[in-house]
């Protein structure tokens, strides 16, 4: 505490509040306001949302339709309960006696940004237990799928064993599987079925790990499509390539798909930054407009001179 001295010698000391600027309670009360309009309006959402849904064929709006009116939706909610919060947080504090303007304003709006943290915290911290409860829902769901498809997954055992191998063995196996070629290609195809197939299904894990299936393993698909189908050698490399040509559609297909998955991501991240950041602004400017309205309401107090 800085003392100045004046010229009649008297000494002259700031004035210093004993109470602490930030009170508490409005800002939960603000916070509280602005939880019970965002639980409202997201039950309000999705009563909407699921109208939008329909499973007959042909009456529901399309997936990016919904994904487009799901996150305006959500950007209302929050910008509606930032304004609402912040302004019940600044019309519920008490007045502030001898303190500047700007002052009063800055205190304002550091309430109002700290209800909307307080909001913003509990409402994330609720999605994300409803979101950990839907996926442990969903991993039960799978986890009994893959019980009942068991004994089929044991019917195939030479398959599953194949598949259940680290890719060094898988790798082993390939080039194991290439030096026995082509004496007895023909005669394996065609006298053990199992043996084939498992040998097909690692030329095909080997050209999907290089990206590419080799010609000289494209030939010899050939002949053991050939000796299992009794195909000519030209229709057997037909089939051939045209199911090579499908496994790249679908793998060029999987990876559009991830790469789209990956830009909504990313869009809805910076929107969602956005939309957080507009809501505190928001948050603060009304709790600003609150404390204004609350101060330009003087109650005075009449007292009788004695």
């Amino acid at each position: 505490m800085s003392v100045s001295m004046t010229g009649s010698g008297e000494v002259a000391a700031p004035v210093e509040s004993s109470k602490s600027a930030m009170t508490w309670e409005p800002i939960f009360g603000g916070a509280a306001a602005a939880i019970g309009v965002t639980l409202i309006l997201l039950l309000l959402g999705s009563g909407l949302g699921l109208t939008m849904v329909s499973p007959w064929s042909g009456q529901s709006s399309s997936l990016g339709t919904l994904g487009i009116t799901a996150a305006i939706w959500l950007v209302l909610v929050q910008w509606l309960s930032s304004a609402l919060g912040g302004y019940v947080t600044g019309r519920l504090r008490s007045k502030w006696a001898a303190v500047h303007t700007d002052e009063v304003f800055f205190r304002d709006t550091a309430h109002g940004f700290l209800s909307w943290a307080l909001a913003t915290i509990f409402v994330a911290g609720f999605l994300a237990s409803s979101l950990t409860t839907l996926a442990g829902a969903g991993a039960q769901a799978v986890g009994s799928a893959a019980q009942a498809v068991g004994s089929t997954a044991a019917a195939a055992g030479t398959a599953a064993a194949t598949s259940s191998t680290s890719p060094l063995d898988l790798s082993t196996a390939y080039f194991t599987d290439a030096l026995l070629r082509p004496d007895q290609a023909r005669a394996a195809a065609t006298s053990n079925d199992a043996a084939a197939t498992s040998e097909v299904s690692r030329i095909l894990l080997n050209g999907a790990a290089e990206g590419q299936v080799p010609d000289e393993d494209k030939a010899y698909l050939a002949t053991i499509v050939s000796a299992r189908t009794g195909l000519s050698e030209a229709d057997a490399r037909a089939r051939v390539d045209a199911v090579l040509k499908r496994i790249d559609d679908a793998k060029a297909a999987t990876q559009k798909a991830a790469d789209e998955a990956r830009k909504a991501a990313s869009t809805t991240a910076l929107l969602g930054s956005l939309s957080l950041l507009v809501g505190a602004f928001i948050a603060a400017a009304a709790a600003a407009l609150g404390g204004s309205q609350r101060d330009a309401e003087e109650d005075l107090v009449v007292t009788s001179r004695l």
